[in-house]
């Protein structure tokens, strides 16, 4: 019975029902959640097809009135498909072709390629036509086009016509006359995409996309008007969350730290998904100085990033182009970066261990390790790079220690030296930069040996550490003996000056290395002669602290003990020199500067600041 009715249908009403028949095929597989991701494109991709072939059935036949809005259904789902799959050449030839015969059918002749011109023209002859509905249909899928290919400049040229688009537009799908008059369903050529949807979201990602670049241009105030209005428009929770962190961003620019930061939680109070505005809220703290609120901050933004990722919502009639989709520019794209969820649990782990939460920070640096010997981690995917493995071994065991666990601390130096010490280079030259700004011509392999070596002292730094913090005089002896006889390896080489310096395995540029160098080496002697002051060995331990000093000037440990020895060797106005010169030290200056394993030990023997200050006064006026 079907096949008699569909054999006596006319052949306007055949590709009608071709068109209806593919729309509620994709609506009904492709796009719905029963299809993997991969299905629905492959399923997108036969759709796309088959309208193609649909609409070379209907342009084999001169442009007739009548089949105007058949032919532009068609035009417009096989555009959609196109523009979904990012096919935009396909797409815009397409709708050259239709805008084209639309001008044939209004009795002109079609007008130069040209984009802009060619649209003018056409919206012109049609303007007061059935046809110009039509075209408008078009115009929405034109204005996508230039939305995801960024072509910003154009949109702005066409505002005119676009925000005449908008207000004109009918609701609905197409014009429902023809139905109301012949009452057959296949008369209604159906569309996979609602053109009074598109336009919602055309508008709101317009205004995205044109905040972003305004705010990259340094037009933060021009910007922010525009958001301010956007968040207004009907859209997308999470699109309308973006123009509350735009908005954040154009005032955060414009030094309103508090403004910005009531932005960033609208944002997220709107969808909690806007994981940038998280992200960008902590650095603002981090500016102002709060550290509680930046490691508050990181704890949400670790635990939200550790969720799975959030698809965009199923949104009736604006599935097909989603709001990622239109939304492709690269001034937008980092503004909404995020660090990785184990970037930032590495800066939540530091940001901890530097402010006095070390057990939170041991918890979260072992979290770290775990995911790192994960099967499922990817390194390289990592953006911003995550520090080396042995790095983060090193900084997990100086947290160890500082939370008084200096075995697991001594397990985790022991891998690292085992990793690294075969591969040491035997000696190394640091050539001294001819220009602060130079290039260093380091090779790949040759940054490796240098980082290597410098790791390989910090190991050894580190045990030192635990034997000090066991009261393991010797052995503390031992490993930071260790690792100044390392850094013999490395000779430093001055410009102009040429030493007799043996031959080397390889000659780096000195670049950060020195100071890294000077670091551990002054740390190393610092701690071997604090243990020489323990075994009463006063000499060797004065000639430490003094050579610590020189590598590492602002040492407090080396220049407190080093007064103490002073002070039992009988130097006692020298020694009370050397106290009153260490007080005027910053520890706090280089705190997050350098590695945390570079940092002086808050574990082992110390001084009573209060007592020798007593000291002082009871040896009167300096």
């Amino acid at each position: 019975m079907s096949n008699k009715i569909y054999h006596t249908l006319s052949l306007f009403d055949k590709w009608v029902q071709e068109n209806n028949n593919l729309v509620n095929k994709w609506k009904q597989e492709g796009g719905g959640d029963t299809l993997s991701r991969d299905q629905s494109q492959t399923h997108l991709k036969w759709c796309t097809s088959e309208f193609e072939t649909l609409l070379r059935k209907i342009q084999g036949v001169p442009p007739l009135a009548d089949h105007t809005q058949l032919e532009v259904s068609v035009v417009y789902n096989a555009c959609v498909c196109f523009t979904a799959q990012s096919q935009f050449t396909e797409a815009e030839l397409l709708l050259k072709q239709a805008t084209e015969r639309a001008l044939q059918m209004a009795g002109n002749f079609p007008v130069a390629s040209d984009p802009p011109v060619l649209w003018r023209t056409v919206l012109k002859s049609v303007e007061n036509t059935a046809l110009n509905s039509c075209v408008l249909y078009l115009l929405c899928l034109q204005w996508a086009i230039w939305l995801a290919t960024c072509q910003l400049k154009m949109i702005e040229e066409f505002q005119e016509e676009l925000t005449s688009l908008v207000e004109t537009l009918p609701d609905g799908v197409w014009d429902d006359r023809r139905s109301k008059a012949r009452g057959k369903s296949f008369d209604i050529s159906l569309l996979v995409m609602e053109p009074r949807r598109l336009v919602e979201l055309l508008q709101i990602c317009t205004s995205i996309a044109q905040g972003a670049e305004r705010l990259s241009e340094g037009h933060s105030s021009e910007a922010l008007s525009g958001l301010q209005i956007a968040s207004s428009l009907p859209a997308p929770r999470i699109l309308v969350a973006y123009t509350h962190f735009l908005s954040g961003s154009c005032l955060a620019h414009m030094s309103r730290p508090q403004m910005a930061l009531q932005c960033y939680r609208k944002a997220l109070e709107t969808d909690f998904r806007c994981v940038c505005a998280l992200y960008q809220s902590m650095l603002i703290y981090r500016q102002l100085g709060n550290t509680q609120a930046e490691i508050q901050a990181l704890h949400l933004l670790h635990s939200t990033r550790m969720l799975p990722s959030a698809t965009e919502p199923a949104l009736a009639c604006t599935h097909l182009l989603s709001p990622s989709s239109l939304l492709r520019s690269q001034s937008l794209s980092s503004l909404l970066s995020v660090p990785s969820a184990l970037s930032v649990l590495h800066n939540l782990a530091l940001k901890c261990v530097l402010h006095g939460r070390v057990s939170e920070g041991v918890e979260h640096y072992l979290d770290l390790l775990a995911a790192f010997h994960s099967e499922d981690h990817q390194v390289h995917a990592e953006v911003p790079p995550l520090p080396r493995l042995t790095e983060l071994y090193l900084e997990a065991g100086t947290a160890l220690l500082m939370a008084q666990r200096p075995a697991d601390c001594m397990a985790l130096c022991d891998e690292v030296i085992s990793t690294t010490l075969e591969l040491l280079p035997e000696k190394l030259i640091l050539e001294e930069l001819e220009q602060r700004n130079e290039i260093r011509d380091v090779s790949v392999e040759g940054e490796d040996r240098v980082a290597m070596l410098l790791w390989t002292g910090a190991a050894y730094l580190l045990q030192g550490h635990c034997q000090t913090h066991l009261k393991d005089w010797k052995q503390a002896v031992i490993h930071y003996t260790r690792c100044i006889n390392l850094l013999m390896k490395v000779w430093f080489k001055k410009r102009g000056f040429q030493p007799q310096i043996p031959s080397a395995d390889m000659i780096v540029k000195e670049g950060t290395y020195l100071s890294v160098l000077q670091k551990l080496k002054g740390l190393s002697l610092a701690g071997r002669g604090i243990s020489f002051t323990q075994t009463d060995q006063l000499k060797e331990a004065l000639r430490d602290l003094q050579l610590s000093l020189q590598a590492f000037p602002e040492c407090v440990g080396a220049g407190l003990w080093c007064g103490e020895v002073l002070w039992r060797l009988g130097r006692r106005r020298m020694a009370a020199a050397h106290w009153e010169k260490t007080w005027t030290f910053s520890a706090q200056s280089s705190l997050e500067s350098l590695p945390v394993y570079l940092q002086e030990p808050q574990s082992g023997p110390s001084l009573d600041s209060t007592e020798l200050r007593h000291r002082i006064q009871e040896l009167g006026p300096i």
